[in-house]
């Protein structure tokens, strides 16, 4: 195969990995993807498989992250695209080394999982968006999630795509037989293993979904809209509780920005918020963007607000997102792009876990892509969370796919910790996702509807829970360790050639037949 028809296969290959996610949800595809990805770099020099590695990145994320750019132009987005592009450099590199090592399949996955930790963190606390885990929402293997966390499921599925890789290289058919069987029992095997069922108690959950009066960043530019909208919906809720035709909840969820003006500094906003609370009898958990006292930035504000005492508790998002909610660097930023205007106050982060005590209940709280960061959604169930509630607001990001890729998030999240995901949205979508990762209601973009559901508690913790972040480490100190040995061997093994290309590697298991 030419260079020129790998470069063009890398990006059609790093293309094809988005038809794994919502909205196509073909997620029986990314195994072969990382397969085929395998063979691509396999044999490769190293300076190949870095330039093959950034062309799979930019036909990945160049397409998927298309929504970032909706509103802000295509500058902010393509920087991002080829930004998170790189990340797939060292990691074509590492695939092509560790094939160089018996026992590839598992250290091909090992890798993959160290790439996405690395791009998980860094810089400014990491983008997960792409994870391979949060493609399996709707997967035979998505209770792997339980055991080992969205590591755990990452990892499964680069070692599926290693071993049908395995498959294409390897000479000996008993060896064949064998990986497909491997192959078979890590898409099936998972379904043996159940999600939480809780304590037996339950709680009544209502799901307010406002909407706003357009798509787009202009959706807050008409003020008190918003709150208007969350304030007639749970009015009517609570008339429909009075009538008899729902059953009165013990809490009701708003989402993200539902308070388009802080009502800790106007009065309307506080009285209209304070009125459809006591109308409706029953703890609201409402969010605001809420200045700092110095008015020169923000926070991104859950309050749990009651009938009686009015705003309580609050939980100051914990990771706010860089150029979406914070300029890094914001100078050189203005510079570049107007559309650093559009953020002018940068969104300071809390430093609390997210949880919420309504009578007996915890619940467990994260704001918008913080479901996308596994230790924010771990350490909220940890904090005792019954079941968990994502507010987000994806107004800004319209018809697009990536609220539901953001739901496929939640729906791992639920299985993954054994918990109930109640998702509210300001303009959709909202959903109730079971346990078991299965979305049992949901409201669609840009309406406006109100969910009443019975949510199970749950107070035992899965393993995935349990163990934290522990699967993530080792699986990526084995990557770095496997990748390490293979580079210092190719040195040492290298007859010559560019980036000390040397012969063709050894299969699992047929070293001595070569």
């Amino acid at each position: 195969m030419s260079h020129l028809a790998r470069g063009i296969g890398a990006a059609v290959l790093g293309a094809a990995l988005i038809t794994a996610f919502p909205p196509f949800d073909l997620w029986f595809l990314a195994a072969p993807v990382v397969a085929a990805f395998a063979l691509l770099v396999r044999e490769q020099t190293l300076k190949r498989s870095a330039l093959l590695g950034f062309l799979f990145g930019l036909g990945f994320f160049v397409p998927m992250l298309h929504w970032t750019g909706m509103e802000t132009g295509p500058i902010p987005w393509l920087i991002l695209g080829v930004f998170e592009a790189l990340f797939f450099i060292p990691l074509a590199v590492g695939v092509t080394a560790v094939q160089r090592v018996p026992g590839w399949p598992v250290w091909t996955a090992a890798v993959w999982v160290a790439d996405e930790a690395v791009r998980g963190r860094i810089p400014y606390g990491g983008f997960t968006w792409g994870k391979l885990a949060f493609s399996q929402a709707e997967s035979s293997m998505l209770s792997v999630a339980s055991l080992a966390g969205s590591p755990g499921l990452s990892f499964v599925v680069a070692l599926a795509g290693g071993l049908l890789a395995w498959v294409v290289v390897t000479r000996r058919m008993w060896v064949r037989v064998g990986a497909v069987a491997a192959v078979g029992a890590l898409f099936t095997a998972p379904l043996l293993v159940q999600p939480l069922e809780g304590n037996g108690e339950s709680t009544t959950v209502a799901v307010v979904q406002g909407n706003v009066p357009a798509p787009g960043l202009d959706y807050n530019n008409r003020a008190r809209v918003i709150t208007g909208n969350h304030v007639e919906a749970t009015e009517q809720l609570a008339a429909d509780i009075d009538a008899g035709r729902v059953e009165r909840p013990d809490v009701v969820i708003w989402p993200e920005n539902s308070s388009d003006i802080s009502p800790f500094h106007d009065a309307q906003t506080y009285e209209a918020i304070d009125g459809a609370v006591q109308a409706v009898d029953t703890p609201v958990l409402v969010s605001a963007i809420v200045p700092t006292e110095d008015q020169q930035n923000v926070k991104n504000t859950s309050i749990l607000w009651d009938p009686e005492t009015g705003p309580g508790d609050t939980y100051v998002k914990r990771h706010p997102m860089p150029f979406g909610e914070y300029i890094p660097f914001r100078s050189i930023a203005e510079r570049i792009t107007d559309a650093v205007k559009s953020q002018p106050r940068d969104h300071l982060p809390g430093h609390e876990v997210g949880t919420f005590e309504v009578g007996p209940v915890t619940i467990g709280n994260v704001i918008c892509f913080e479901v996308a960061f596994d230790g924010v959604v771990r350490d909220a169930v940890r904090e005792g969370g019954q079941f968990l509630t994502v507010q987000t607001n994806n107004a800004t990001f319209g018809y697009s796919e990536m609220t539901e890729q953001q739901l496929a998030q939640s729906q791992v999240r639920a299985f993954e910790h054994g918990r109930t995901v109640i998702v509210s949205a300001l303009a959709g979508v909202s959903a109730i996702v079971a346990p078991d990762g299965e979305v049992r209601d949901r409201a669609e973009l840009f309406t406006r509807d109100v969910m009443v559901t019975e949510v199970p508690l749950v107070d035992e913790t899965t393993l995935a829970t349990t163990i934290g972040a522990w699967p993530e480490w080792v699986l990526t100190a084995i990557g770095a360790g496997v990748l390490g040995f293979a580079l210092v061997s190719s040195r040492r093994n290298s007859r010559g050639g560019e980036d000390g290309a040397e012969p063709e590697a050894p299969e699992m298991a047929e070293v001595s037949a070569r």
